[in-house]
């Protein structure tokens, strides 16, 4: 992997990554409402996926959101919606460790996008004033948090869903 001298806080190209410009202006601002709390320091240390974890992280929101946390203790799970700011944000096609074959950023959940924007559906242990600690993220220590929203399994899951290259048997994916 090489690293980009000019910022070091971006993830370098791994071998088979392709690069494309990014434009020259952003479409929009956002807030960041808190940050996100992992024991997990470098890329190569975050789970690949959020569900092989059961450590426990912690979402600190920033206190003028807490009131906004009224009746999330209802919730046994909720959507976490933050962003991987060391993340590069000019590759359009990776190659997965876990795979070894090329696919379109597009095509994979790879914190390198053009918008960094992660997702992860988290079991809730419990709320303390502005902070909850929580099972099932997979990001770096002091993520920018997005956003939270409940997690509906009648409107979120959706059981036929598929991912064709991700069903394939691994000898023939890339074929």
């Amino acid at each position: 992997m090489t690293v980009d001298p000019n910022n070091p806080n971006v993830f370098g190209i791994w071998p088979g990554e392709v690069t494309t410009e990014l434009p020259e202006t952003f479409d929009a601002c956002l807030y960041f409402i808190g940050r996100i709390r992992t024991p997990w320091k470098e890329r190569k240390d975050c789970p690949k996926n959020a569900r092989e974890s059961e450590a426990v992280c912690t979402i600190e929101l920033d206190p003028r959101w807490a009131a906004a946390l009224k009746d999330v203790e209802s919730c046994s799970h909720l959507v976490v919606l933050y962003w991987m700011d060391r993340s590069r944000r000019d590759i359009v096609l990776q190659v997965p460790r876990h795979y070894g074959v090329q696919r379109g950023t597009f095509a994979l959940r790879s914190p390198a996008r053009p918008n960094p924007i992660a997702m992860s559906v988290v079991r809730l242990l419990r709320v303390e004033g502005a902070k909850l600690s929580v099972v099932g993220l997979d990001c770096l220590d002091d993520t920018p948090l997005l956003d939270i929203k409940p997690y509906f399994a009648s409107t979120d899951a959706v059981a036929e869903a598929v991912v064709g290259w991700h069903s394939a048997p691994k000898s023939s994916v890339g074929r």
